[in-house]
């Protein structure tokens, strides 16, 4: 009888091998994609690709009150010009390796198709892990998963310029919480493209406090319909598992950068001792990743959050 693929994954363990493949730039393009699919929020953030480990990416800003008065037939010199700066990047290697038993294969009713299946789920949970990486990172930590590099959050809260509000001292979750947040976002960055993120547990916090108020946004909140429900303040939702219940951030998507380089190898062996001894496949996929903030003063995070809901 064939084992079910929930069964077989049970056979699947980490381990560690070298040799395999370089993917060239279009495949790692590719893969990348492929693996932000997985969340939400990866397919909304600015991603870079670059060819060294270390280096600067470029940011651009166009300042205001650019225009002059124009003068019939005459050229008064003036250009409006670009502001350009640079954000540092340190991209850090990572790798995500697994091995599969022959046994596993031969009795998998998908037969050698069960490798690539084996395949999109590990590339699917890289990109759920590299996503709490770059929300979560913190190299002070002791937790071996959390230590690879310092996230978003630990950027934002120990940057300069960034504005963390801490609601510590809040008695209740609402609408005054959210108005915190839009009241500390400068107002050249509250453009369109702003958005909240959140976990889907605040998520569901917000909408169960709507449909506890006797308004038109708390009938709307119960069939998870509207603007009041889905664009608090004007802003959309983005969830991100990944984030504590107890921060929300408030900014642009583009304004979180993810930095990878071409540098990205999926390497496979059926070799070696272990292997024939064993009878088995490892494989590994090595990376290089960094989660970068292109303006910390374009971003809000209310941290803290108390779980209780406010009854106004």
């Amino acid at each position: 009888m064939a084992l079910s693929n929930a069964e077989l994954l049970q056979k699947i363990d980490t381990g560690s091998l070298a040799g395999g493949g370089l993917l060239n730039p279009e495949q790692a393009r590719e893969f990348l994609r492929m693996t932000f699919e997985a969340t939400p929020f990866s397919q909304l953030h600015r991603k870079e690709l670059r060819t060294v480990k270390v280096g600067e990416v470029d940011k651009i800003a166009i300042g205001g009150r650019l225009i002059r008065k124009k003068i019939e037939n005459t050229d008064d010199g003036y250009r409006a010009g670009i502001a350009t700066s640079k954000v540092q990047y340190s991209t850090v290697p990572i790798r995500l390796p697994w091995e599969i038993t022959e046994d596993a294969i031969r009795q998998n009713i998908e037969g050698e198709r069960f490798e690539d299946t084996v395949m999109q789920m590990m590339t699917t949970q890289l990109g759920i892990d590299l996503e709490d990486l770059h929300w979560n990172g913190d190299t002070a930590s002791a937790d071996p998963f959390v230590s690879i590099n310092d996230g978003w959050l630990k950027q934002i809260r120990t940057g300069t310029g960034a504005h963390v509000v801490d609601c510590a001292a809040d008695p209740a979750f609402g609408k005054a919480t959210l108005f915190k947040a839009v009241n500390a976002l400068p107002n050249k960055y509250r453009g369109p493209n702003v958005r909240w993120m959140m976990s889907p547990t605040r998520r569901m916090k917000w909408l169960e406090y709507l449909t506890g108020r006797s308004t038109a946004a708390g009938d709307a909140a119960l069939i998870g319909a509207g603007d009041q429900v889905n664009k608090p303040v004007g802003y959309a939702i983005v969830e991100v598992p990944s984030l504590p219940d107890s921060v929300i951030v408030l900014g642009d998507p583009r304004n979180f950068i993810v930095v990878n380089t071409y540098d990205i190898r999926i390497r496979k062996t059926t070799e070696g001792r272990e292997c024939v001894m064993q009878d088995k496949r490892l494989y590994v996929i090595h990376l290089d990743d960094d989660p970068i903030i292109q303006e910390l003063d374009a971003v809000v995070l209310l941290d803290n959050v108390p779980s209780t809901l406010s009854s106004s």
